[in-house]
């Protein structure tokens, strides 16, 4: 249970640097972007990385020339789609989520939660989070694009360009 033999240890230990020296090798050409969380699909890649790494580290059923080849298909399919959908708007639609308004002006966007599956709870508790009291404080919040909510407040709103792009923005 706590201990087969050393084969196995010496192994995950060779492996475990090998394997992690790929990954930084791989990340280092590709650059931030692979391991950004800008938005859903960047999430499901991070994640796959992991799980993966994870599996050629820990299972002696998995090669390291294997799992070594797994981290660059999942790399470069990464950086092959978000280098494309940088230069295509049709690529970029399909892979991308696109921000969407549920609080304006203090009032909720029920439609726009009902899509997001957003609670009005939820809401009040991202503008919380930024120190205000009241919802009649906050400009917007927004759900990005990562699942994470941002709020504008009243006094920060500026011209609202940074607004430019957000589903529900009149």
């Amino acid at each position: 249970m706590f201990f087969d033999n050393w084969h196995g240890l010496i192994r995950v230990l060779i492996v475990g640097v090998l394997a992690y020296l790929s990954v930084v090798g791989f990340l280092r050409a590709t650059g931030n972007r692979t391991l950004s969380k800008m938005n859903s699909f960047d999430l499901i890649v991070t994640v796959a990385l992991g799980s993966t790494l994870s599996s050629i580290i820990i299972s002696s059923e998995v090669a390291l020339l294997e799992g070594v080849l797994a981290l660059a298909v999942l790399i470069l399919l990464q950086f092959a789609i978000t280098w494309t959908s940088v230069r295509s708007r049709v690529i970029s639609k399909l892979v991308k989520t696109q921000p969407i308004l549920l609080l304006k002006d203090g009032v909720f966007q029920e439609n726009a939660m009902k899509v997001v599956r957003v609670t009005q709870d939820e809401v009040r508790s991202a503008v919380r989070q930024q120190g205000l009291g009241g919802l009649e404080e906050v400009s917007a919040v927004i759900m990005e694009t990562d699942g994470s909510l941002s709020v504008i407040s009243k006094d920060k709103r500026g011209s609202s360009s940074a607004l430019d792009g957000v589903s529900g923005v009149s």
